[in-house]
């Protein structure tokens, strides 16, 4: 599950410096979007400075100047303006503009564009971020979307070759915060989770840390989910010999059972699983839920596999088990995990004749941009894999007006719409999911 994950943002600085004559200029022609000024500046330049008083970068600033253009009239005119918009904020990412800096407000540059409407501009904000994590994921040193870590000893060294390659006859380009500064004071992390104490609530289960595991809202999710990956199978024709159906139910593979929604959704299926595996790693949930005597340890088509996925899985391609659905919903884990089910398991698990593959899609859910970015990521993760996805958009509405967060920490959640993916092998997607 993706839900403490924090946002693929730099944190702002409390007392950044004065920028120097030439920031200062680099900070205008940004805004004013005048390239024959900007450009000379960015060879001896990096475009990271920020404007004290609201922390805009360079791309903040192109954003804001293009945001006037909106009252332009003259279609013709404000055409040609929006074009030069976009050329500097290519220019200044090609430069070092770091797409997902932070102004005084926690806006990066991108959620500027969306408040604006300026799609074109936050398209390319949106590319920029992919191309960023495309180019960490390939790397040793990959670095996940939302994981704000300390350089450590090595960063000022870094430093120096970066300020050596700007004497360079090209400058790589920072696709990335060098010094994300946010760092949670309880980070949650696998094995802390696992050995944390749980506590149900009618509508969510929290941690000891009162970081919610899951909660109720998400079971329209849910529902939704349990359809598209288990598509409803015809009543077979009705027969004057024949009384009993030979239908045969789906062979169902759950990560994660927390609350038990989907499972609990799963089960309702017509016709019923055949067989259906959950692998659950928490002893508070295997006590609370999936105890021996429960009706999910009595069930003969139920399988409960108590463990972290990562052990468990391995003895199960071993046996030659095949799903007909696989879904993937745990906690304190990040994209790497994710990246790794599907790439190393779901491939082996997953029926090659119209098998489906789902995910709670949680990642970087705490601003659009980094949803956004994160959609496109595991995408093309996913066809890398031999996956493709298809997705629907099922709307959320306002959590914090319904008062959904009562008692939980932080919130993981901060979007209208949730994007549902369900993924197939390729070729095998069905036309109207």
């Amino acid at each position: 599950m993706y839900k403490l994950t924090q946002p693929i943002t730099s944190t702002p600085s409390n007392s950044p410096t004065m920028p120097t004559t030439e920031e200062t200029m680099v900070l205008l022609s940004s805004h004013d979007h005048n390239l024959s000024v900007l450009a000379p500046l960015l060879r001896q330049n990096r475009p990271t400075c920020q404007e004290p008083e609201t922390l805009h970068t360079p791309l903040h600033k192109a954003i804001l100047g293009a945001a006037q253009y909106l009252s332009i009239s003259d279609y013709d005119l404000q055409e040609k303006k929006m074009k030069l918009a976009e050329q500097t904020v290519r220019l200044l990412l090609e430069n070092g503009s770091i797409w997902n800096d932070l102004d005084r407000e926690g806006k990066t540059p991108g959620c500027l564009a969306d408040e604006k409407g300026l799609k074109g501009l936050y398209e390319i904000l949106v590319d920029a971020g992919v191309r960023a994590e495309l180019l960490f994921s390939r790397l040793d040193g990959y670095v996940s979307l939302g994981e704000g870590e300390n350089e450590g000893e090595d960063g000022d060294e870094d430093r120096e070759e970066d300020k050596e390659m700007e004497d360079g006859d090209e400058e790589v380009p920072t696709l990335v915060s060098a010094e994300p500064e946010w760092k949670d004071p309880n980070p949650i992390t696998s094995p802390a989770y696992l050995s944390s104490r749980l506590t149900y609530h009618p509508d969510k289960l929290l941690d000891a840390d009162l970081n919610s595991v899951m909660m109720s809202w998400e079971t329209d999710i849910m529902r939704r989910t349990a359809e598209l990956l288990l598509p409803q199978t015809p009543n077979p024709p009705s027969s004057s010999t024949t009384t009993t159906s030979t239908t045969t139910g789906p062979r169902i593979l759950n990560i994660g059972f927390g609350m038990g929604i989907i499972d609990t959704l799963f089960q309702s299926h017509t016709p019923p699983p055949q067989k259906h595996t959950i692998i659950e790693a928490h002893p508070d949930v295997l006590t609370h839920h999936l105890h021996p005597t429960s009706p999910w340890r009595t069930n003969p088509t139920i399988e409960i596999l108590p463990g972290r996925w990562q052990d468990v899985l391995p003895s199960v391609i071993a046996r030659g088990e095949i799903y007909d659905a696989i879904y993937f919903d745990t906690f304190a884990e990040d994209y790497c995990a994710l990246r790794d089910f599907f790439t190393e398991y779901v491939v082996a698990l997953l029926n090659p004749e119209g098998g489906r593959f789902g995910f709670f899609n949680g990642l970087g859910a705490d601003r659009k941009i980094s949803y956004d970015v994160y959609r496109k990521v595991v995408e093309m993760d996913l066809f890398e894999a031999g996956l493709e996805t298809k997705w629907e958009v099922v709307k959320v509405g306002d959590l914090g007006k319904e008062g959904e967060w009562e008692g939980v920490r932080r919130k993981y959640w901060c979007l209208d719409e949730y994007w549902l993916p369900i993924c197939t092998f390729l070729g095998e997607l069905e036309e109207g999911m």
